[in-house]
């Protein structure tokens, strides 16, 4: 056997050296691994010339007033908000359309992170500029359907156990004792509530006892949830999101004093007779409006990205009060308000947010002249 020498060791030719080859990715690969950020949906649209552009506009100073009535809630003690205080709010509407035919013309691109307030964002905490982006909600139409689905009424009849209305945010338990049909083909219902008293109700204010299936469910649906606060009572709402992903599986629903709230399927209970006119029982007023905008613009909802420690304004006792994120869940997000301590939900869309507010009167302002 041949003896190796130290000196041929030290040859370089039989070294080993290492070698980094690099392969130019095109850049449809390149954004295919690359997570999508607020920052690059708003550099999508950067293009001169382009009809999709996005549209950049930054709020006044001033705070204003709004028509919401404010509910009082029970203050706790909460750290207050760092001394960073917020620069004027850029707010961004990615108007990019979407490639499914199918949608409107209206859609925007979809945003990846809706369950979270935006943490791909490199802005300081407390000073990060609040992105509103028009989302798709989900792709399967059967999480995003808003028509009400072809199938039988619920059979109303004697002896009936029921919720139904008692007052416009109470409804009880009780039991229908009476149809009464009226010459003008109506149908009234007599209900004795179990907690005393009686009612003289139509089918539109009546809910079955028992949860209904998922494929009785969609968008814009009156629906029942019980009161957290007191298990005799069940509050009327609009269903406004189906499960999916994007929730954890849950219901989101307006409570009809513009309450947002997510729940199960055994917390929901749907309204007997739906009326055409889903906001019927709505009062005029900011919440209806909310809802309308809401319906019309589903599923491609309006929502703001904030970051947890945020500094915002928000409408309470009808004036815009400065307010920290707390957490955010999905469409919602919980703020803390720093004069009181309140803690109050709200969805990341309603128009009790400065920006959002503000946002939407400009959008409306511009519509008749995109029209001419």
């Amino acid at each position: 056997m041949q003896k190796v020498q130290m000196d041929d060791l030290n040859d370089e030719n039989l070294q080993k050296k290492p070698v980094v080859i690099l392969t130019r990715l095109d850049e449809f690969t390149l954004s295919a691994l690359q997570p999508p950020t607020p920052q690059q949906f708003d550099s999508e649209a950067d293009s001169a010339g382009s009809s999709d552009s996005d549209m950049l506009w930054e709020p006044g100073d001033d705070s204003g007033d709004s028509n919401f009535g404010g509910k009082k809630k029970t203050p706790h003690k909460h750290k207050k908000a760092n001394e960073a205080k917020a620069h004027s709010p850029l707010v961004s509407i990615n108007n990019n359309s979407a490639s499914n035919n199918s949608h409107s013309t209206n859609n925007s691109s979809v945003c990846s992170n809706d369950c979270s307030s935006g943490s791909n964002n490199t802005n300081k905490v407390g000073e990060a500029s609040p992105i509103i982006v028009s989302a798709v909600f989900a792709s399967n139409s059967n999480e995003t359907r808003k028509v009400r689905p072809d199938l039988p009424e619920v059979e109303i009849g004697l002896d009936m156990e029921v919720l139904a209305r008692r007052r416009i945010m109470r409804w009880q338990q009780g039991k229908i004792v009476e149809i009464i049909n009226k010459d003008d083909g109506r149908v009234k219902y007599k209900v004795i509530f179990n907690e005393k008293g009686k009612s003289l109700v139509s089918g539109h204010h009546i809910a079955k006892k028992t949860n209904p299936k998922l494929d009785q469910l969609y968008v814009g649906a009156r629906v029942l949830i019980q009161s957290p606060e007191d298990e005799q009572c069940f509050l009327p709402g609009l269903l406004a999101e189906l499960p999916s992903r994007k929730n954890r599986l849950r219901f989101l629903v307006f409570l009809d004093d513009h309450t947002p709230v997510y729940v199960s399927l055994p917390s929901l209970y749907l309204i007997c007779r739906q009326m055409e006119d889903p906001l019927g029982d709505l009062v005029d007023g900011p919440h209806k409006l909310f809802m309308e905008h809401y319906l019309r613009s589903w599923p491609y909802p309006h929502l703001t990205h904030y970051k947890e420690g945020q500094i915002l304004k928000i409408e309470l006792n009808g004036v815009h009060q400065k307010c920290q994120v707390e957490s955010v869940d999905c469409s919602l997000m919980k703020v803390v308000f720093e004069e009181n301590g309140e803690m109050d939900w709200i969805h990341r869309g309603s128009l009790r947010l400065e920006h959002m507010s503000k946002f939407l009167e400009l959008k409306q302002n511009q519509e008749p002249k995109a029209d001419n």
